[in-house]
């Protein structure tokens, strides 16, 4: 993470960790207390990023439990997991509880069985009980990443009542987004902007001035379909409602981005063949080795197989090899550019197939355009690269040949890496994970075979 930092950021980031190394080499606490719990919570997790372990626990435990509360959310689960894991058990416990309830079951879901009931055993029975149905849905569903602290009021309490409520809950960590109103048994009946509230009547029952025409998801639906409609829609939070339409609680837009950067972040591992079933993201980098080994080692197998097929079209044409060994030296050349051109295509047909900007039914449609533009930059590297091998061997037979392999093999990489997501989305394979290891192999067989074949039928004018 702080790799990615801008520079002034990175240095500002440097300078804070030797100001609190200092207040740790002069012994002054007061000082490292006061620094530390006045510092954005981001800030900190940055800084806690870039430390020794050692350093982050004595750091840690100078904080209130809810400035370390806020910092926990900032930081990714093994580091939350660590920092927990050397606090007293009780502090542990009133920091955890200072969290958002999403968050709590997320940290949660990454501890044994007998820790999480040491944590909720020691939670009021009410949050204690809402953490637990938390962690019953499924991670990767709305259920799964919703809060259960929001606003809800009855229809008959009035503006003037439903203000008062709002406030006497403002020490709470309920983010304030908008105010549902739900029937004695939790019934989701409508929604209230703050803007209608506070523009309202005082003595108008919120019955009477809520939007009963509410958007809202279910708590199974994927996560991926509840971010998208809080982008697209501009709502800054939406209800999580269950089958009898009962509000269970709020996605927010946090909540929404969180979720996009996770998808994006999947789909630039899987498009180069690193599964993120068998390890979180997170812990790619981070996690243990032989889970990392694990997540990249079966798409590099697949690799390989398909580069014994290409080994295995050259030594087809052997012959071919020993009687003109120039042309060998032409194959990363064109391997190269058609790899990258096929690349290039499969990255915009999974990005859009994926955004919903690319739907199956424009396949056909999709490809015919990949192909014109694999064809008009194809002609142009061509023209290229024939009029530069031409110069360099003086021979302009070979810079033909290898000029219109050029021509041939871009084209065919372009159709390959624009129809492959395609096919594999239709026969239920995930296009993200599948296409970029299948287009390596299939371009490096397919630009051999052309480029061979070329050679083959022009080999008496090459000769």
């Amino acid at each position: 993470m702080p790799d990615r930092l801008p520079r002034a950021t990175k240095m500002v980031e440097d300078q804070t960790i030797e100001r609190l190394k200092r207040h740790v080499e002069l012994e002054n606490e007061a000082a490292l207390v006061s620094d530390l719990n006045n510092m954005h919570s981001a800030d900190i997790a940055e800084v806690f990023e870039c430390i020794t372990p050692e350093e982050r626990e004595s750091y840690f435990k100078l904080l209130d439990p809810e400035k370390a509360a806020d910092v926990l959310e900032e930081l990714n689960p093994q580091l939350q997991v660590e920092l927990l894991s050397t606090t007293d058990e009780d502090e542990a416990t009133r920091i955890v509880s200072k969290m958002p309830h999403d968050l709590m079951a997320d940290f949660l879901g990454d501890l044994t069985d007998e820790e999480i009931n040491n944590y909720l055993n020691k939670l009021p029975q009410r949050v204690s009980s809402q953490i637990r149905e938390l962690m019953t849905y499924p991670e990767d569903t709305a259920g799964g990443i919703m809060t259960t602290e929001y606003f809800s009021v009855g229809e008959d309490m009035t503006v003037e009542q439903t203000i008062s409520y709002v406030r006497s809950k403002s020490d709470s960590n309920i983010d304030f987004y908008y105010i549902y109103v739900v029937d004695k048994l939790n019934h989701l009946l409508g929604v209230l902007s703050l803007r209608t509230l506070i523009s309202s009547p005082l003595d108008m029952k919120v019955g009477n001035i809520m939007t009963t025409d509410v958007f809202k998801v279910h708590t199974l639906d994927d996560q991926e379909y509840v971010a998208d409609s809080l982008i697209k829609y501009g709502f800054l939070a939406l209800p999580v409602v269950d089958n009898f339409n009962r509000i269970k609680g709020i996605v927010t837009w946090d909540d929404a981005h969180y979720v996009s950067e996770e998808e994006t972040t999947e789909e630039i591992y899987a498009s180069s063949g690193i599964s993120t079933d068998v390890i979180d993201e997170d812990e790619i980098l981070s996690g243990k080795i032989m889970l990392s080994v694990r997540a990249r080692a079966p798409w590099l197998l697949i690799t390989l197989v398909g580069a014994f097929g290409a080994v295995h079209v050259a030594d087809y044409f052997e012959n071919i090899l020993d009687r003109l060994p120039v042309i060998a030296i032409f194959i990363p050349l064109l391997i190269g550019l058609g790899g990258n051109i096929g690349t290039q295509s499969v990255t915009l047909m999974v990005r859009g197939l994926s955004t919903g900007q690319i739907v199956m039914n424009s396949a056909i449609k999709q490809v015919l355009r990949e192909i014109r533009v694999g064809i008009i930059i194809g002609l142009a590297f061509g023209l290229l690269v024939m009029l530069v091998t031409w110069g360099w061997k003086d021979n302009i037979s070979l810079g033909i040949v290898v000029g219109s392999a050029m021509t041939a093999n871009m084209t065919l990489a372009t159709l390959l890496g624009a129809a492959l997501p395609f096919i594999l989305k239709r026969f239920n394979v995930d296009p993200a994970v599948a296409s970029g290891p299948f287009i390596a192999t299939a371009i490096d067989i397919v630009g051999l075979a052309v480029y061979f074949l070329l050679v083959s039928v022009s080999l008496k004018f090459l000769v």
